[in-house]
């Protein structure tokens, strides 16, 4: 495989599906790595995830709309990300419905019911569409044998856990999409959780024999202390299902990859902090983050983060804001439900008093919504006119069709990129802009005081920029601080995708790994039946 570039003579490229014993398992990170390791050894390797539930997305340079997630991934494979990678992308709008997303672009709102249907496989009320999974299974096979034909190999990543029994007669995510691509299976294991070799033998006796077939090994995630001592159960769980495993993932710190669904994570209380070094000026920097209720793209504060002596936290208690020298209101998949929850808590009052006070307020995206005087959604909630926190002279009407782009600009003096993903219109009537073109024409967002807003998710990565924007919050707060000169988020996120792809090289089978992705599924895997120990 090394030093080709493309399946010769129209052949597939070869492939590999990372599953998961549950959410959280690591998919996302061994997914990655395997693609970090592939393209250092000269492959061309591609990421792959057929169906997706995340509010954190990004979009490609062809406007289309994609997992976040994935867009790490192939920024770890070397590739551009394209919508081919995450032909489905689910973006919850409450525990009951998700907005889907097809080839990159929104066609409509769904209850969990209405797109995977009954679970009991019979027919009557509930009963998807006729020919929706079969319709849905056809598009995701095809983006990814278009991938496969363009690539060495592709590298894909499943959802939750394969084992969901009851979802899978319309699953295309897991094994599914694996029998479709006759891909061989590897199921990953967080062992931090505990009880991980029941899980990898539940996992794999609760699948079909046609699924099991496909399932080739297992990778152990997250392992602290001596290896040895794991050994005895390895070989155990060899002998109780056939399969090797192919690896052992120490606990690794501080990987700081892009989290994929921040509906599932709670928030609360967790703090991001540089471990680069310590404060480069007198004093730290602290930023609070409103945990709001549907919060999408909280990677935006990754940025902020990563500069040394800045301390990001996020809160939903109003006494929280009170040493924060910037409050961030960050992008919302329901920003009505966000201004409710900011009001009910007290934090809109406490954000409004730090306002009247000159101490900075940042909005992004829904944040920016919400700081305006007046926001008309009959799209998102349906609740039409309600009024925002009138913090920026911004009226927000929600259009129909979805806003979705890759802009450029400058703010501060300073080059800036950013993408955005909204459904709402900015009318902007007064203030000055945050973000103009060359010729200082207004692009984007609203500044009054201490008060910013925008509409552009990412901006935080010019490096720059985000220098000079923290300059200005210190100098509001009356902090003596003082952003790193040679802080480059690039950089560190490629750091980063290269740790993750040394774990894979280092602590897994990687001649076996090779074996799967070029020659397939193995013959003769064993059927393990249900209570077979």
């Amino acid at each position: 495989m090394n030093g080709r570039h493309t399946a010769p003579g129209g052949a597939l490229g070869g492939g590999l599906l990372v599953a998961g014993t549950t959410s959280d398992a690591g998919k996302s990170v061994v997914t990655a790595g395997i693609c970090r390791w592939l393209a250092r050894q000269g492959v061309r390797v591609a990421p792959f995830k057929a169906q997706n539930m995340s509010l954190n997305s990004f979009v490609t340079r062809q406007g289309a709309e994609i997992g976040r997630a994935q867009a790490m991934q192939a920024a770890a494979a070397g590739v551009e990300p394209t919508a081919l990678m995450n032909p489905v992308l689910l973006k919850p709008g409450s525990d009951r419905s998700s907005q889907v997303v097809l080839l990159g672009r929104p066609v409509g709102e769904m209850s969990a019911k209405g797109y995977f249907g009954r679970s009991d496989g019979r027919g009557g009320a509930g009963t998807p569409q006729t020919g929706r999974r079969e319709q849905l299974l056809g598009t995701v096979t095809d983006c990814l044998q278009e991938l496969r034909r363009t690539h060495d190999a592709v590298i894909c990543e499943g959802a939750g856990s394969p084992a969901e029994i009851n979802l899978r007669r319309t699953d295309i995510v897991n094994m599914g999409i694996a029998r479709a691509g006759r891909l061989p299976v590897v199921v990953v294991g967080d062992i931090d959780r505990g009880g991980v070799f029941a899980s990898f033998f539940g996992t794999t006796a609760l699948l079909s024999r046609e699924d099991q077939s496909l399932v080739a090994g297992y990778l152990v995630n997250k392992f602290r202390g001596d290896v040895s001592l794991l050994e005895p159960g390895l070989e155990m769980l060899r002998t109780l299902t056939g399969r090797p495993t192919l690896g052992v993932l120490p606990y690794a710190h501080g990987l700081g990859i892009d989290e994929e669904d921040g509906l599932r994570v709670s928030l609360r209380g967790a703090v991001r902090e540089s471990v680069v070094a310590p404060p480069h000026g007198a004093d730290v920097l602290r930023i609070a983050v409103a945990a709001v209720p549907l919060m999408s793209n909280f990677t935006d504060v990754d940025a902020l983060a990563a500069e040394p002596g800045v301390v990001v936290r996020f809160v939903d208690r109003a006494e929280e804001l009170a040493d924060a020298d910037l409050v961030v209101l960050p992008g919302t998949r329901g920003t009505v439900r966000a201004l409710e929850w900011l009001r009910e808590r007290g934090l809109a009052d406490a954000v409004a008093r730090r306002a009247a006070d000159g101490r900075p307020v940042l909005g992004i995206c829904g944040g920016f919504q919400m700081l305006g005087t007046l926001i008309d959604d009959e799209v998102e909630s349906r609740a039409g006119t309600v009024p925002g926190l009138g913090l920026l002279p911004v009226r927000v009407r929600f259009a129909a069709e979805k806003t979705l782009a890759r802009p450029a600009g400058t703010a501060l003096g300073e080059p800036v990129e950013g993408y955005e993903i909204h459904h709402g219109v900015a009318e902007v009537d007064g203030g000055e802009a945050f973000f103009t073109d060359a010729r200082g024409q207004a692009l984007d967002g609203c500044r009054v005081g201490a008060v910013w807003g925008t509409h552009w998710h990412g901006s935080l990565e010019s490096d720059a920029f985000r220098r000079e924007f923290l300059r200005r919050v210190a100098a509001d707060a009356g902090r003596a601080f003082v952003p790193a000169p040679d802080t480059a988020f690039g950089a560190l996120r490629e750091e980063q995708l290269d740790r993750l792809g040394d774990l894979i090289e280092e602590h897994a089978d990687t001649d076996a790994l090779l074996r799967l992705i070029e020659k397939g599924v193995p013959e003769g895997l064993p059927f393990v039946p249900p209570g077979a120990p």
